[in-house]
């Protein structure tokens, strides 16, 4: 009966700091804290380091391992551990710092079906100087464009919507429409999708078969 009083439950014991090195490893680093002679206390911290290691051959060939292993140590002691480390020291402060937020796009074009990589594009283009390849850029920009409004639309549209789209994306600084350019016809960016559409035999008439039961010898 005592001993079933005695028993310790994980919710009455105190939070691991790693809980992947288990609750063991946690009490040996606890043990060394306590030690107060010096000499001692870097010997025992140089054998749960070398435990360390062999509980994660994996890691053997990454970049900096023994140096992570110290820091896992020190964490796990809550940095009261007083040894002589082979690695600088990294402050608590340093660890528990939080990283920059990440600066994530926040474009909100106009056109949503034309997506960030139009204006992207869009963007170049107005950049490069005016010739043969920034025309040529254009047109395919233009058509791209078209061939994204019909997989929104499902339907035809008119080169001078999609010029008009152009012109105002760009900051009225490409007009094909002036320059009275004619764009791939909308049947044939139709037909190209149709065709890469695949084939269901939800026409053919599904045949019905019958399972007879046999006679067993």
């Amino acid at each position: 009966m005592n001993l079933v009083e005695n028993l310790e439950y994980n919710t009455e014991r105190t939070k691991l700091i790693i809980p992947e090195y288990g609750r063991h490893f946690q009490k040996m680093v606890d043990h060394a804290i306590t030690i107060e002679d010096d000499e001692e206390r870097n010997r025992v911290a140089q054998a749960i380091i070398s435990v360390m290691g062999n509980i994660q051959p994996h890691l053997r060939d990454v970049p900096d391992f023994h140096h992570k292993l110290w820091d896992q140590l020190f964490i796990m002691s809550d940095f009261k551990l007083n040894v002589d480390s082979p690695f600088p020291v990294t402050s608590k402060e340093t660890l528990q710092k939080r990283p920059e937020p990440l600066k994530y796009p926040q474009n909100f074009p106009k056109y949503r079906f034309y997506g960030n990589n139009i204006k992207r594009m869009i963007d170049v283009a107005v950049n490069w100087e005016k010739g043969d390849m920034r025309d040529g850029l254009e047109y395919a920009i233009a058509n791209h464009m078209k061939k994204c409004y019909l997989n929104w639309n499902k339907d035809t549209v008119e080169d001078k919507a999609i010029f008009k789209h152009l012109y105002e994306l760009s900051d009225g600084q490409i007009d094909l429409a002036k320059e009275g350019e004619n764009l791939t016809d909308s049947g044939q960016f139709l037909k190209n999708r149709v065709a890469k559409t695949p084939k269901t035999t939800s026409g053919k008439k599904t045949q019905r078969t019958h399972t007879r039961s046999k006679k067993r010898y």
